[in-house]
């Protein structure tokens, strides 16, 4: 450009007129091969939305991709939190706290920290205003279903692409509620709907299952705290295929951008719904702040078979943002699980039958503890199994049919 200063002016003069409210800008001359250049910077603002008006209109846009388009009304309402530091978990509702019961969160709290949730705690916590208004963090919380968009559906599909979900999806299933009762619905559907596989050495059997228990919580908790709880009509969405868990909430990323243009091991840590984060964090859903996709990445690595062709996948656009889990007992390579060693899948009662006999159990106990009044039956098809497997074995064994013989799960390393 012939006159630098000049087209400096009309930039400056055209930013200040037709954006609003005024950013942070610096216009700086450059030289380049001979040629004057203008390099313009703006800084990061925090009085969002910033909106581009002229001829009449007034419109804010967001990034998407190489593109800017037009905001949707529920970006524009979530900047507008933004810009005036708030958010949507901390804003005052017309619900009375004395309407609604919170039975969950308070078990749960106590079992998990120890401690009793006192009634000024639902202040202090940002759950209620000292008023007895419950913020929309507290209505999250509550027993009853009180915020449309708490609602969760997942689906097990059968091969490795979504199809018809009435003639492709092996178990389907909608919650929707508290965000404990979400976060425990979540885990079990994954859990019911993985398999559970193992290696018998000489004295033990090593455990393989398909997801790390603590990194499928991880991405769930991620979920139901970073989510965006402004659009209508939304929910989290859990997808399992045969090589996969797909676990996908509604926002982008927080402080804009993708999450593909971050390190994960650097990354700062933006809270959309800082209330619910915090709580979560005081039940010791979370470890830290900001080290959630850290541990997603470092539990799946712990798990037996694990190579880098399992690691989790974190994509994010400016509507979604969507963790990927890899099966580990999946092979990559063929169509089907094929694992070289013994495998067997656990049915409930067997899950049942293991974790009742850390401790010895006679057949009679354990036909009772699960509900049985055949003994042969259960026998037959409960504990035999278990213990041709190896994943259980007997206190006496070279007295099979002893009156004293008790039953023992195998240690797993």
């Amino acid at each position: 450009m012939s006159d630098v200063q000049k087209v400096a002016e009309a930039i400056s003069r055209l930013i200040k007129e037709r954006i609003t409210p005024l950013p942070q800008f610096i216009l700086k001359p450059l030289q380049e091969d001979g040629k004057n250049l203008l390099a313009l910077e703006v800084s990061p603002g925090r009085s969002t939305p910033y909106y581009y008006k002229a001829d009449g209109v007034m419109e804010a846009y967001i990034r998407v991709g190489n593109e800017s388009v037009i905001a949707p009304d529920y970006i524009v309402n979530e900047l507008i939190l933004k810009g005036t530091n708030q958010s949507f978990d901390t804003l005052t509702t017309d619900a009375v706290k004395k309407d609604y019961s919170f039975t969950l969160l308070e078990a749960t709290y106590l079992e998990r920290t120890g401690l009793r949730f006192e009634p000024s705690d639902y202040v202090s916590f940002g759950l209620t205003d000292k008023n007895g208004l419950l913020t929309n963090a507290g209505k999250l919380m509550t027993d009853q279903h009180t915020v449309y968009n708490s609602r969760m559906f997942c689906t097990r599909w059968n091969g490795l692409e979504k199809g018809s979900i009435f003639d492709d999806a092996l178990d389907d299933k909608e919650y929707e509620g508290n965000l404990i009762y979400l976060l425990n619905s979540g885990s079990e559907f994954i859990r019911n709907n993985s398999k559970v596989r193992f290696v018998k050495k000489a004295q033990y059997r090593v455990d393989k299952p398909d997801y790390a228990e603590r990194a499928v919580t991880e991405a769930l908790v991620n979920a139901l705290i970073h989510r965006d709880y402004i659009v209508l009509g939304s929910e989290i969405h859990i997808d399992m295929f045969d090589d996969r868990v797909e676990i996908t909430s509604p926002g982008g990323m927080f402080g804009g951008g993708s999450i593909q243009e971050y390190d994960i091991y650097s990354i700062r840590s933006m809270r959309r719904n800082p209330v619910i984060a915090d709580l979560f964090h005081r039940m010791k859903y979370m470890e830290r702040r900001g080290s959630g996709l850290r541990k997603i990445v470092s539990e799946t690595e712990k798990l037996p078979g694990y190579t880098e062709a399992y690691k989790p996948e974190f994509t994010s656009t400016a509507t979604d943002f969507r963790v990927i889990l890899k099966n580990v007992n999946y092979n990559l390579e063929g169509d089907a699980h094929q694992v070289t060693h013994q495998v067997i899948e656990l049915s409930t009662v067997s899950k049942q039958i293991l974790a009742f006999c850390t401790t010895p159990k006679s057949k009679k106990e354990l036909a009772v503890f699960c509900g049985f009044k055949d003994l042969r039956n259960f026998t037959l098809k409960h504990i035999n199994p278990l213990l041709e497997s190896g994943q259980l074995e007997m206190t006496i064994p070279d007295k099979p049919k002893s009156r004293n013989q008790k039953y023992i799960t195998v240690r797993s390393e």
